[in-house]
């Protein structure tokens, strides 16, 4: 079966938050076209795709290039994010289905046994996954997407150590239990107080793709 443009975006898209490709490098439809085992065409779709979520930039006459941010457009990010998850985990306790509860309970338990047993490096992908529910829960396919870019853009920029995400998983699960019980606002402000401790532990990455301010 041919591969889809959202396929092809979605693995360029891991690769550059992985650091596959550095940033300010140029991505040339031809490479990436055998690189991936497709025509031009979806790669051509998947890089405007990419630029629209800001991991890409376009020169006029010179074709697309991994983006590069500013350091006060990282820290941006992670203020956008602290108002941002505290409205969807609101929504989330308004709108939330009896599905969404049970896949949010199962990743709590699933973190907090991780962190008892000591496997850390599993962390980051289960927290993923909690954030990516509690977003769906909000039912709000627009905030959702925010949510989602959000993410990932800090993913790219921003490394945070196993050990600090071993903290997260019992206020996680009193968010669960506040989004359970319809609680709007204790869901807001549970989810604004990890949102804020998760930000002071971010630190960036060396390499991270950042270039000098007004440049």
């Amino acid at each position: 079966m041919p591969i889809s443009a959202h396929s092809v975006c979605a693995a360029i898209r891991d690769e550059i938050i992985a650091g596959a490709f550095p940033p300010g490098s140029r991505l040339t439809e031809d490479l990436l076209a055998r690189r991936y085992g497709v025509s031009r065409v979806p790669v051509r779709e998947a890089l405007r795709t990419l630029n629209s979520e800001g991991f890409v930039t376009t020169r006029p006459h010179a074709g697309a290039f991994v983006a590069e941010l500013t350091s006060r457009e990282a820290a941006d990010l992670l203020d956008v994010r602290l108002l941002l998850e505290p409205l969807g985990a609101a929504r989330a306790a308004q709108r939330r289905t009896e599905a969404h509860l049970r896949v949010l309970r199962g990743l709590v338990r699933l973190g907090r046994r991780r962190v008892t047993q000591g496997h850390l490096s599993d962390l980051r992908q289960l927290g993923d996954w909690f954030h990516e529910t509690l977003a769906q829960a909000a039912d709000s396919r627009g905030l959702a997407d925010l949510l989602t870019q959000l993410r990932r853009k800090v993913a790219w920029l921003y490394a945070v150590e196993p050990a600090a995400r071993a903290t997260d998983w019992q206020e996680r699960g009193a968010l669960v239990d506040a989004v359970a019980r319809g609680d709007a606002e204790r869901a807001r402000a549970l989810a604004a107080r990890e949102a804020e401790r998760s930000a002071a532990l971010h630190r960036l990455r060396r390499g991270a793709p950042l270039r000098p301010e007004g440049v």
